[in-house]
């Protein structure tokens, strides 16, 4: 700067100097507090979504569970859990990767993400929701790209198995997941097809012997369809129900004979006929399926799967 202008400026050369690696300074303080700031948070962030790793291999194998300390940060900051797949002999690995004590440092002393533990129902929650129970939004994200492709959460445990469900998240809201079951009396043909192992035909079927009992009375009425083995029945069990207040009682004793030869404990109209002629000339303390068995009207296997329906 020629004398003339630092004369008109008033300003020294070492003072522009200063001011402008000031401004370089302030610079890098920043560039250096955003990025501590933003390692501070990924940290922090993994230790409230833990990093997993899987690992798979042969040989049956059983493990342990090793809860993490309070800080979220126990040595080897992790849980290991091992489980043997539908009887074979597979092993399966899965623990949280390990850190550095710096890393340790940060997670102990960010306090963790406060999250909400409410019920729920994995199939139909929003993406918001799943964040507020403690899923990142790219983990909540996966879970409805999930759903959106088709897949539904039949059990608890499917959505455990979600490879965004960690252990620890799923320990916690396992008590909070509501999958409604599927009501044998009120669902329709296609709930019936969404269930494993059913289909269109078995659904059909389901609807039809609804229709001949009067309505289910309990769930192992439905092995009485053609090829409905216990493997198929033992595959659903636990997703239907027979809800009390959905059950129409079979009004055993006031339907004419060509209405009861249709029941399927009941099948023919002698036996039919057999039934009116014993109302009629029984005591109405008397009337029971007990005593209708006991009257040889009944066969043994027939009358124990009456005796379970609600009747009246």
């Amino acid at each position: 700067m020629t004398e003339e202008k630092k004369k008109k400026t008033g300003l020294s050369e070492s003072f522009i100097i200063g001011v402008v690696a000031a401004a370089f300074l302030m610079i890098g303080y920043q560039t250096a507090l955003f990025i501590h700031n933003s390692a501070v948070t990924r940290i922090a962030a993994g230790r409230d979504v833990p990093d997993t790793v899987y690992v798979y291999g042969q040989g049956g194998w059983q493990g342990e569970t090793a809860e993490p300390d309070a800080s979220g940060a126990g040595k080897g900051a992790g849980t290991t859990v091992s489980r043997q797949i539908h009887g074979d002999a597979v092993r399966s690995e899965r623990k949280n990767a390990e850190h550095s004590e710096r890393v340790q440092a940060v997670r102990r002393n960010v306090p963790p993400k406060r999250v909400e533990s409410f019920r729920f129902d994995p199939n139909t929650v929003s993406v918001e929701e799943l964040c507020r129970l403690g899923f990142s939004p790219k983990q909540a994200q996966s879970i409805d790209n999930y759903r959106k492709k088709g897949g539904r959460f039949r059990r608890k445990s499917d959505f455990a198995k979600s490879y965004v469900v960690s252990d620890s998240i799923f320990r916690r809201l396992e008590p909070y997941i509501d999958i409604p079951l599927v009501d044998l009396n009120t669902a329709d043909s296609a709930a019936f097809d969404a269930l494993p192992g059913i289909g269109g035909w078995f659904a059909s079927k389901m609807i039809a012997h609804r229709k001949r009992l009067g309505g289910y009375s309990y769930k192992e009425q439905l092995m009485d369809i053609r090829n409905f083995d216990h493997d198929k029945f033992a595959g659903l069990q636990e997703l239907v129900t027979v809800s009390p207040e959905h059950v129409t009682p079979y009004p055993l004793w006031s339907l004419p004979a060509d209405s009861l030869r249709h029941h399927p404990y009941i099948g023919n109209m002698e036996t039919a006929r057999a039934i009116v002629l014993f109302r009629e000339n029984t005591p109405k303390q008397n009337l029971t399926v007990e005593f209708l068995s006991a009257a040889g009207i009944l066969p043994e296997e027939s009358a124990e799967k009456l005796s379970r329906c609600y009747i009246k």
